[in-house]
């Protein structure tokens, strides 16, 4: 039978998913929770961030960025967890996560580019200061550096942190521009009637924001208990039936990290 498929009806024949991805990476969390939302089969392959695999020159030519995670779809190489999220949506668009107005899908997008700026870069520094320090304090500092200099898209940040941590002044910025984007939740909910932030129907803008908000509680730091919507979605969210298969033994960071143990409070 001769012709050509378009391009999405053949990728419809094939869905063969390998994801590179490490348990606790809240990028990866993202990437997963869209996979298992949409009960799409995917081999999974982790990577241990702390010995280096990501950095690994194996890894580096499919990301060159040396970050997790990277999506193989039957040979083709797709990196970005935003990117990869509207990929799977795409490519898979049963039991969508976007929504099917254009100003709906553009009010999503622009949502996500405010998540990406604000609440995903503003957790890595109390992620950093209380789960990852203790681990780089007993390296030497000529291996620190060495472990700094080998992160493509982390050096800068790396070294900013040194072996002593972000100062306070580092962690209260954190803490603030966490605080405005749980602000920024509430009255996108409060806007759409909810529960998620664009109305009644889940969408990757809440996906997006989802792992922040889970590694601000497994520390222990939720800082948006006195606003109820953000509470509510909250409870939503690990809820939803993609969350415990997201979320499996080993995805947070107290589950790692023996002296978060007694500080954290682990998702229902």
């Amino acid at each position: 039978m001769g012709g050509n498929l378009p391009l999405d009806q053949g990728r419809e024949l094939s869905m063969a998913f390998k994801l590179y991805n490490a348990p606790q990476s809240t990028c990866s969390q993202r990437v997963r929770f869209v996979f298992n939302g949409k009960k799409i089969p995917f081999d999974e392959v982790k990577l241990n961030l702390l010995a280096g695999d990501q950095l690994k020159p194996d890894y580096l030519k499919l990301n060159p960025t040396g970050v997790v995670p990277t999506l193989d779809h039957d040979g083709d190489i797709v990196i970005d967890s935003t990117v990869i999220t509207e990929y799977l949506d795409e490519v898979a668009p049963a039991a969508s996560f976007t929504p099917e107005s254009p100003v709906a899908r553009a009010r999503m997008r622009a949502l996500m580019h405010f998540i990406d700026e604000m609440p995903a870069a503003a957790v890595r520094v109390p992620t950093f200061n209380l789960a990852f320090l203790p681990s780089f304090q007993k390296m030497s500092r000529e291996d620190f550096v060495a472990m700094a200099e080998s992160k493509p898209l982390r050096k800068e940040f790396m070294m900013a942190m040194g072996q002593t941590g972000f100062p306070q002044a580092e962690m209260d910025a954190a803490l603030a521009r966490l605080r405005r984007a749980y602000e920024r939740m509430d009255a996108e909910i409060e806007k759409s009637g909810g529960p998620w932030l664009l109305g009644k129907d889940i969408s990757l803008a809440d996906v997006a924001v989802m792992p922040a908000l889970v590694r601000m509680h497994d520390l222990n730091m939720p800082g948006w208990l006195d606003l109820p919507r953000i509470v509510t979605w909250f409870d939503n969210i690990r809820a939803h039936p993609a969350f415990r298969p997201t979320f499996y033994h080993g995805s947070l960071l107290s589950e790692r990290f023996p002296h978060l143990r007694e500080k954290a409070t682990a998702p229902a």
